[in-house]
């Protein structure tokens, strides 16, 4: 503890300042001679911000340029968007935009991947390019000294982008495992088919698949952007330590003789009309939470309503100190956080309301937010909670615009939507004047609580009961399958097993991480007398990991009879052993303490019919004697060879880098 002046270090002097706090019953107290406020001091007015003056131009080729001379920082910052985002993509090729911007910085004719990164990166700057849903954004940022390497570079990889074919097979593959991630997450999920759900055949609603992303070739890549990425109607913004003339001068070196005018975009059609909400229930069997989105198609992003709706949709459930979060955290303590947001895009625009609840009380979490709806559609929103959202909206704003950077995606954003002139000059202003019963009138209309879509994401046979007392409700699994309430609860059915696919082998298995090959797996396949036996050795980094497993099962319907497993990651030893039989399993695992101990935690616990040991699931999977049309999900993606006996030759896992391929 600190000693001040004339204290003590036992802390005697503090607690006698507490009592006489406590016990002064002063209406202001004073310490130093200065009282204590009783009251928050009044607002002051509003104070203008400072945005820097822009220049405009359309050039002849007529690429849209605006430069932000912004001289407080010795940066520059560089973005460059094309009408070119994921509506563009062709149907059943979702995932082709993604694939090109992540593609434009592989290769040129004079500079590799590798010599661009650390081009870039050796100046301390960065260059990337992304692909939202309307437009694809190539940006770079570095040092204002180096402007002429940026718009270098810039132009490079605009204008000479090779598109690498390895690039490409990399990058499918990154993809594809950001998307087995994402189908892992529930919320991630529950996004993805509540989109569908709300725009339906409009590209807005679509999303990339395994297939789509399998579908997309070289050519496409090459063909996409040689059709896209035109400067007719595209948009370059340049904020930092620049000059207009100097802008210009870079621009007409870097892109000289770049011209054209991309094909039109796909005629829109119409978002899904409702007449009434309904629920579409996404059955996640063994979900311990429930994702709930619900929300609507809204307005183009021209329209003036968006002020008054974006201060309800704060009031709702834009923060800490919003209805939802108050209510469905604070109060029910049903969830961690509930929130509401307004989306535009240069089409139809979205609302969502979303939440993450217990399973036990998603049906009166769901009550609960449709009730916040009606409030906020119907009743005038009280003086406190409009001052505290608009001020939240008002102050935050100039933290926006404070670097170059988000000055560039700032005026990019407001000219991609055709927003106006005035729009980032006027927009805290605007906010401002937002009133109770425009916040009102605005829910009512952007709010359609009669045409909600909602969408649950969950295991269904906890769910399908609680749920179709609220509305109709529709089910589909995770693949928008259609189930009916039948199917959230099958009945084991056994498992048949094909003995040829299971005979005595060895199969040797290498472990890849990002096309890198970074372990070894070994397992062997014996018969003993009616039971198969399964031995692996795994093992990655030089000894960092270390796991051998054996599981005992019934060569006739997969039933597991005995794991033994050990584990040794880093040093520290895991073991499990357990026996199966008369329906129950039975053992100890063994588990290292943080005090270096050992503690043993015993199994006993029943084990339903049809249960197969994760470890052998991808062999099972791949000796099941299966009728035609019938189906068997497996927690790994898992590909089998087409000849018998049939090997499982490669295994991907869900939300991990990890692959094994099979070698011999």
């Amino acid at each position: 503890m600190s000693r001040g002046p004339g204290g003590r270090a036992d802390g005697r002097s503090v607690v006698a300042v507490a009592a006489w706090v406590l016990l002064s019953g002063s209406p202001a107290v004073r310490l130093s001679g200065q009282a204590f406020p009783t009251t928050p001091p009044k607002a002051t007015r509003l104070a203008p911000v400072h945005f820097p003056p822009f220049k405009e131009a359309t050039l002849p080729n007529g690429l849209a340029l605006v430069v932000i001379e912004h001289h407080d920082q010795p940066v520059v910052s560089v973005s460059l968007a094309f009408r070119a985002g994921a509506i563009y993509d062709p149907a059943g090729k979702e995932g082709l935009s993604e694939l090109t911007a992540e593609l434009l910085s592989k290769g040129t004719p004079t500079r590799t991947a590798e010599q661009i990164a650390a081009t870039i990166e050796g100046v301390g700057g960065h260059l990337s390019a992304s692909s939202a849903e309307d437009f694809l954004t190539i940006s770079v940022d570095a040092l204002s000294d180096q402007v002429e390497l940026v718009f270098d570079l810039l132009g490079d990889v605009t204008l000479h982008s090779t598109f690498p074919t390895s690039e490409l097979e990399l990058a499918r593959t990154r993809s594809l495992s950001a998307l087995a991630l994402q189908l892992s997450q529930p919320g991630a999920l529950a996004q993805r088919v509540f989109a569908r759900e709300i725009y339906g055949r409009n590209p807005y609603g679509r999303s990339p698949t395994r297939d789509s992303y399998r579908a997309v070739t070289a050519e496409d890549v090459t063909q996409f952007a040689r059709e896209r990425l035109r400067p007719g109607g595209a948009l370059l913004v340049v904020a930092g330590d620049v000059t207009d003339t100097q802008v210009r001068d870079l621009v007409a070196k870097a892109f000289a003789g770049w011209r054209g005018t991309p094909p039109a975009g796909p005629a829109l059609p119409a978002p899904v009309t409702r007449v009434a909400p309904d629920i579409l229930l996404v059955h996640r069997p063994g979900s311990a939470q429930a994702n709930i989105v619900a929300g609507n198609p809204t307005i183009l992003p021209t329209d003036p309503v968006y002020y008054a709706g974006r201060v309800a949709a704060q009031v709702l459930g834009g923060g800490a100190d919003s209805r939802l979060f108050l209510i469905l955290r604070e109060q029910k303590s049903w969830t961690y956080g509930a929130y509401a947001s307004l989306r535009r895009y240069r089409g139809l625009g979205y609302w969502q309301a979303t939440a993450e609840v217990r399973t036990d009380v998603a049906d009166s979490a769901l009550v609960e937010l449709l009730h916040q709806i009606d409030r906020i559609r119907t009743e005038v929103i009280p003086d406190s909670e409009l001052t505290a959202a608009k001020g939240f909206l008002v102050g935050s704003f100039p933290l926006t615009i404070e670097t170059p950077s988000q000055i560039a995606s700032q005026v990019a954003n407001a000219k991609l939507l055709g927003l106006g002139d005035d729009y980032l000059r006027l927009y805290r202003e605007r906010l401002s004047a937002v009133t109770a019963l425009q916040g009102r009138a605005a829910a009512a209309r952007l709010f359609r609580r009669s045409a909600l879509a909602i969408v649950v994401v969950g295991d269904g046979a906890k769910l399908y009961d609680r749920l179709k007392a609220i509305a109709p409700v529709r089910i589909v699994d995770v693949d928008g399958k259609a189930l009916t309430p039948d199917d959230l609860n099958p009945p084991a059915a056994p498992l048949t097993l094909d003995p040829r696919q299971l005979e005595s082998r060895t199969d040797s298995s290498q472990v890849v991480v990002q096309g890198r090959p970074l372990g070894f797996a070994v397992a062997d396949i014996t018969h003993v007398g009616d039971s198969v036996v399964y031995s692996e050795h795994a093992g990655m980094g030089n000894g960092m990991f270390d796991q051998r497993t054996t599981v005992v099962f019934s060569a006739a319907d997969a039933a597991a009879r005995r794991l033994d497993q050990v584990m040794i990651r880093q040093g520290t030893k895991v073991e499990g052993h357990l026996v199966y039989a008369g329906g129950r399993v039975k053992g100890n695992n063994l588990v290292p303490q943080p005090d270096g101990t050992v503690q043993q935690f015993p199994v006993d616990t029943a084990v339903p019919p049809g249960i197969v040991d994760e470890n052998v699931a991808p062999l099972v999977g791949s000796a099941l004697v299966l009728a035609p049309g019938q189906t068997v999900r497996l927690a790994v993606f898992t590909y089998v060879s087409v000849d018998s006996p049939h090997r499982v030759v490669k295994q991907e896992f869900v939300g991990q880098p990890a692959v094994i391929e099979l070698v011999k």
